[in-house]
C-alpha cells in the first residue's frame, strides 16, 4: 500500500514538472503591455484616493483603505495573468479610460484654480516644486516587482495560468522569466552605493561588510534546499540547475558588483555592463561555454559534480551581474537632486527614449546574434529585461506625474507613497493659501505599497511558504477556473493583509 502511494506521490511530482517545462514563452509586446498594466492601475488608485477623499467626502480607515488598494492593484494583476490573460490590451486601455475619467471629475471640481484657463492652470503647474528625497516609481516597480512575482509562483501551477507566461525552456519570452530579471533590476536601483550608504573607512572594510550583508540570503538559499529536497517538492530541473536556487543567483551577484563598484567608478557602472555582457555573449559564440550549460562538460547532459549539476545556475549569473550594473546605473539617474516638475517631464521621455532604444536593439541582437535566453541570460536577454523595466519605470513616472498635477488641483489632497507638493509658484500668491502644503503633513500610514516595500523580504517568503503547502494539500492540476480564482484570491489576500498589518504595528521584518 505504501508503495503505491509512493508511486502516485512521484507521478503526482513529475506531472507537475512537465506541466511547467519545454515552455516557448510569449510575445515581446505581450510582456510589454503586461508590464505597462500595473502602472495605470497605480494611477488609478491614487486618482480614486483624491476622488473619493475631496470629491465625495469618503472617509476612510485602515480597512477601507486596504480593500480599495487590495481591489485596485491585486486583483487585477490576479485577472491579468488568469482570466483575463487574452485581453490585455483592452485592460490597458480600460485602466486608461478610467484614469482619465476621474482626472476629468478632478479637475472639473477643483478647488485650486478654479476660475484659471485651462493653459494657466498648466502653466501653473509645470512651475511647481516637489520633494524628492524619494521616488515612488522606484517603489512602485519593486512593489508590483514583488506583487507579480507572488501571484505568478502559486498561479503557474494551476492550468487556469497560460503556460505562454510560465519560464521558457531555452529561448523566448515569458511573463516570470522577465520577473527574475526585473527583481535584480529593481535591487540594483536602490543599492547602498547607489543611495550613497558608504561605509566609512578602507574598501576592505566596505567589502566585508558587503560580505556580511548576504549571510541571511545563503541561509534561506540554503533553508529552501533542505525543504525541497526532503519533501520531494517539484522542481524545474533546467531553470538552475540539481542545487542552485534564486537566493544563491542573488548572493554572487551582490559580492561580484559589490567588488566591481570598488574597482570602478559608480557612473560608469553602464560600460561595465555593456563590458561584461558582450564579452559572455562572444563566450556563448566561440568557445564550449554555450555547450557546457545545455549538455554538460561531456556533452551529454550530465550532472556529475558541482558545476554540471548547477551550470545554468551559475554561469547564467554573468548576466545577472549586467543587469544589475545597469540597475545601478539607471537608480543613479533617478535619484539625482531634482525638485521642479519640468525636470521629472524631462527625465521621464528620456528614460522612455533609452527604453525604446533597447527594444530596437534587441530586435537587432535576436536578428543577428541570438534569441532571448533565460537560462544562460545571454546578451538579448539582458537587453530585454533592461529594456522592460525602463518601460516599466518611464510609465510609473508618468503616473506620479499626472496624479501630481491631480494633487496640484484638489485642496489639501495627501496620496500615500506619492510625490509632496513643497512650493508654489512665486507669480501665483492669489493662490497660494487654497493649496495645503504637504510638506509639514506626516503621511498615513494606511498605504499597502508601503507595507509591501517595507517588509518586501518577508513577503517573498511567505508568499513562498503558502505556495508550497497550497501546492501540497490542493490539487493544482486538475483545478478548474473558478477554484483557481479562489484560490489565488484568498492566498493574495492572505499574505497582503499579513503585510499590512505588520506595517500598521509599524514593524519591519528582517534577518540580519
Amino acid at each position: 500500500m505504501s508503495d503505491r502511494r509512493e508511486e502516485k506521490k512521484m507521478s503526482q511530482k513529475q506531472m507537475k514538472e512537465a506541466f511547467v517545462s519545454n515552455l516557448n514563452g510569449t510575445s515581446v509586446l505581450e510582456v510589454t503591455q503586461g508590464l505597462c498594466f500595473p502602472a495605470f492601475c497605480v494611477l488609478c488608485r491614487g486618482l480614486l484616493i483624491i476622488f473619493s477623499q475631496h470629491v465625495c467626502s469618503f472617509s476612510h480607515s485602515w480597512s477601507t483603505r486596504f480593500f480599495m488598494d487590495f481591489v485596485v492593484l491585486v486583483v487585477p494583476l490576479v485577472i491579468t495573468l488568469t482570466l483575463l490573460s487574452p485581453f490585455i490590451l483592452l485592460e490597458n486601455l480600460t485602466a486608461i479610460a478610467c484614469g482619465a475619467w476621474l482626472l476629468y471629475q478632478i479637475y472639473q471640481k477643483r478647488t485650486c484654480h478654479a476660475k484659471v484657463p485651462v493653459q494657466k492652470v498648466f502653466a501653473n503647474f509645470l512651475q511647481i516644486s516637489l520633494e524628492s528625497e524619494h521616488s515612488p516609481a522606484i517603489t512602485y516597480y519593486r512593489v508590483i516587482n514583488s506583487v507579480f512575482t507572488a501571484i505568478a509562483i502559486l498561479a503557474v501551477d494551476f492550468p487556469l495560468f497560460p503556460r505562454r507566461f510560465a519560464k521558457t525552456e531555452l529561448y523566448g519570452t515569458g511573463a516570470m522569466d522577465y520577473g527574475v530579471g526585473g527583481f535584480i533590476f529593481g535591487a540594483a536601483m536602490v543599492c547602498p552605493e547607489v543611495r550613497g550608504k558608504h561605509v566609512e573607512g578602507s574598501k576592505f572594510n566596505y567589502l566585508r561588510k558587503s560580505l556580511y550583508s548576504v549571510w541571511p540570503l545563503v541561509v534561506l538559499g540554503m533553508g529552501r534546499l533542505v525543504i525541497i529536497k526532503s519533501i520531494g517538492y517539484q522542481e524545474h530541473l533546467t531553470e538552475y540547475g540539481v542545487h542552485w536556487n534564486f537566493f544563491f543567483t542573488i548572493v554572487v551577484v551582490k559580492l561580484v558588483t559589490s567588488l566591481l563598484l570598488i574597482i570602478f567608478p559608480l557612473n560608469k557602472s553602464w560600460i561595465v555592463a555593456v563590458s561584461i555582457t558582450v564579452l559572455y555573449q562572444l563566450a556563448l559564440d566561440f568557445t564550449p561555454l554555450k555547450r557546457i550549460i545545455l549538455y554538460g562538460t561531456d556533452g551529454s547532459g550530465t550532472r556529475a559534480g558541482l558545476l554540471n549539476a548547477n551550470r545554468e545556475g551559475i554561469i547564467s549569473t554573468l548576466g545577472y551581474v549586467t543587469i544589475y550594473m545597469a540597475g545601478v546605473q539607471t537608480g543613479l539617474y533617478v535619484f539625482r537632486n531634482r525638485t521642479h516638475i519640468r525636470d521629472w517631464i524631462k527625465v521621464t521621455c528620456c528614460i522612455l527614449l533609452v527604453a525604446v532604444s533597447f527594444f530596437i536593439s534587441l530586435y537587432i541582437v535576436q536578428v543577428n546574434v541570438e534569441a532571448v535566453s533565460r537560462r544562460m541570460a545571454n546578451l538579448a536577454f539582458c537587453v530585454w529585461v533592461v529594456a522592460s523595466s525602463l518601460m516599466l519605470l518611464s510609465c510609473l513616472l508618468l503616473s506620479d506625474i499626472i496624479l501630481s498635477f491631480a494633487k496640484f488641483l484638489i485642496k489639501g489632497a495627501l496620496v500615500p507613497c506619492s510625490w509632496k507638493i513643497i512650493q508654489l509658484p512665486a507669480t501665483n500668491k492669489k493662490h497660494s493659501k487654497s493649496l495645503i502644503l504637504e510638506a509639514g503633513k506626516k503621511e498615513p500610514s494606511l498605504c499597502l505599497i508601503t507595507a509591501l516595500n517595507r517588509n518586501q523580504l518577508f513577503f517573498f517568503l511567505l508568499s513562498n511558504v503558502t505556495t508550497g503547502l497550497i501546492n501540497l494539500t490542493v490539487d493544482t492540476l486538475h483545478s478548474g477556473a473558478s477554484q483557481t480564482l479562489v484560490v489565488l484570491g484568498i492566498y493574495m489576500f492572505a499574505n497582503c493583509l499579513v503585510i499590512y498589518l505588520l506595517d500598521l504595528q509599524g514593524k519591519t521584518t528582517k534577518f540580519w
